[in-house]
């Protein structure tokens, strides 16, 4: 997995848990963390797909060489 994607992974994790306990206390500066959550998950993601598709990229160029 992608370093970049590990970071993102992280931050989604602790955004979750800190919107939980934002919530828990009675705040709605969770929503806030929520949202957080959500980028971090599609930058995730994003990178774990753009390295999959490099590697096939990389294998069809050897394919053809």
């Amino acid at each position: 997995m992608p370093r970049l994607a590990l970071y993102a992974l992280a931050v989604c994790v602790l955004a979750v848990a800190a919107a939980v306990v934002s919530f828990s206390r009675g705040s709605w500066l969770g929503v806030v963390w929520i949202l957080l959550a959500g980028v971090a998950s599609n930058m995730a993601w994003f990178y774990i797909r753009k390295r999959k598709m490099d590697r096939e990229a990389e294998r069809a160029a050897a394919v053809t060489e």
